[in-house]
Parts: C-alpha cells; structure tokens; sequence
C-alpha cells in the first residue's frame, strides 16, 4: 500500500506540560514524511487537518483512507501542496500541473483522481501537503513565489530577517479554511515567529526544510507560561495545536512551510507574545 497513515488525537494543555521528552514527540513531531515511493500523512483530531508527504517514484495516488469515510480523498476536502524537491507533476482529473522547487498547487474540493509523478526518477518530488476539510468547492490552481504576497519581517540584529511567502492565503486564492506559506530566514537568522504568538481560532503545522547535514530544529511549542521543546531534523513537521505558541531556532538557517486551518481566514488574527512574557 503506497499511502500509509496514523491518527492523532487533540491533547488538553493541562496533560501535556507533564509530558516528556517522548511523550511529546509521539503526540506532535511527524518524523517520517519522505520515503521514495510511498504517501505518508499524518489525521490531527485539531481541526481534522491532514499533513503528508509524497515522494513519487514510482507515480503515486493519493487515495481516501479509512477515517475519511469518503470515496475519493478531495470528496469532502481541499488540498495544498509545496514541491520541496525536484521538478513534479501533479494531475488532478484529467487536468496536468507542472510544479517545479517551491511552487504550490491548491487543489478544490470535489476533486476526484489526484496523481504525484516525479519529472526526473533521478532527482524526484519531495511533495508536502496540508488537508482540510472544506464546505464549498473552489478552483484548483497553480501558484508560483511569484503569485504570493510578499513580507518582510524581523532583523539581523535579533537573529530573525525572514520573508514570508504567503501562497494560499485569502489575497492570493480562494479557499475555505486552507492557508499555507513559506518563511525564508536570511543567512545569519535562525529564528523564526519571533516573537511567537497564539491564534486559538486557528492551529497550525509546521514543515521544516533546506536544514543542512548535521545541522538542527529546536522548535518551541505550549502554554507561553509552560513552554517545551522538540528537536527536529530536515524535512519532518510538527503539530501545533490552538493553545500551543510556534516558534523555533535552527544551528543554520533554513526554511519552513506554515499550513493552518480553523475558526477564519485573517491571517492577522493572532495575539502576539513577547519575548519576555514567555516562560
């Protein structure tokens, strides 16, 4: 079987601040999304969000599973991928999209046959995707760096310039509670969503990628005032949960993929927490 999955139920903050080390990283750390070959995902109990991964060697179908209780894996979803490795193509019904590195597809709800072809077996897709369910069906549509919304944010002198590519969002295309991005920290940052914030309308999953060899994620996460770490390696994510801050250092820079799902679509809406508030 080419997809496999695994559930993850939502966690009260009260239980995970007694969490360790392991417990924490088999509650939010997805550690295996890229085997050549196979889809991985990961079903989060917060907000029914879908993360996965998909290296297509050979082609691959993304097919409902079990939890979905559907036929067709878009029948009651929409779907946002980002290419993170050699040139794809992805079709959806019939219809062929070309993805090269860092170009995005939204695929629309209703969507039926979805198929992840890798241009060159030698240097294949890394396609990571984020799943969320979705009331109205809206088209599916390419999208380059070029189409996102653009922001720069922070400064060399606290460690954080970084631009913010927002690809699925409510300026650059339609969805229904979909957003996806990806931040680009500068040479000599390393961290990122600093300072952190909460949005308990919406939660969030974080992809890291571009860390070099031997190089490391420190990514921060819970209760501002009961904050606790995972250290992650290239190419895993990590759920982030509504009552949970986001925030991470890397040992080099590096680059992220924001997905979210929830309660509205302003990707303002968050209440930003200081540095010196957190604990």
């Amino acid at each position: 079987m080419s997809v496999k999955y695994e559930v993850r139920f939502s966690n009260h903050p009260d239980d995970a601040i007694h969490y360790g080390t392991e417990r924490l990283r088999k509650e939010f750390l997805v550690e295996t999304l890229m085997v050549p070959g196979e889809i991985n995902l990961v079903y989060s109990m917060n907000d029914r969000f879908i993360v996965g991964g998909a290296v297509p060697v050979p082609e691959l179908a993304l097919s409902s599973i079990d939890p979905l209780k559907s036929e067709y894996f878009c029948d009651r979803r929409e779907l946002g991928v980002i290419n993170v490795g050699g040139d794809a193509t992805i079709n959806v019904d019939g219809s062929a999209y070309k993805l090269g590195y860092k170009d995005a597809l939204y695929v629309g709800s209703g969507s039926k046959e979805i198929l992840f072809t890798s241009d060159h077996a030698d240097n294949p897709a890394h396609l990571y995707f984020n799943s969320a369910p979705a009331h109205q069906a809206f088209p599916t549509k390419l999208l380059t760096l070029a189409d996102a919304d653009v922001v720069q944010m922070g400064a060399l002198e606290q460690s954080n310039a970084r631009q913010i590519n927002k690809l699925m969002v409510n300026s650059v295309v339609e969805t229904c509670q979909l957003q996806m991005g990806m931040t680009e920290l500068q040479p000599g940052s390393v961290w990122n969503t600093m300072p952190p914030h909460l949005h308990d309308r919406r939660m969030e999953a974080y992809f890291y990628f571009e860390v070099p060899e031997g190089q490391a994620i420190c990514h921060f996460m819970g209760d501002p005032k009961e904050t606790r770490h995972i250290w992650m390696q290239n190419e895993q994510a990590v759920i982030s949960p509504p009552w949970s801050i986001h925030s991470a250092a890397g040992t080099s820079n590096y680059i992220f993929i924001w997905g979210m799902a929830g309660e509205n679509l302003d990707y303002g809406d968050m209440d930003v927490i200081q540095p010196n508030e957190i604990r």
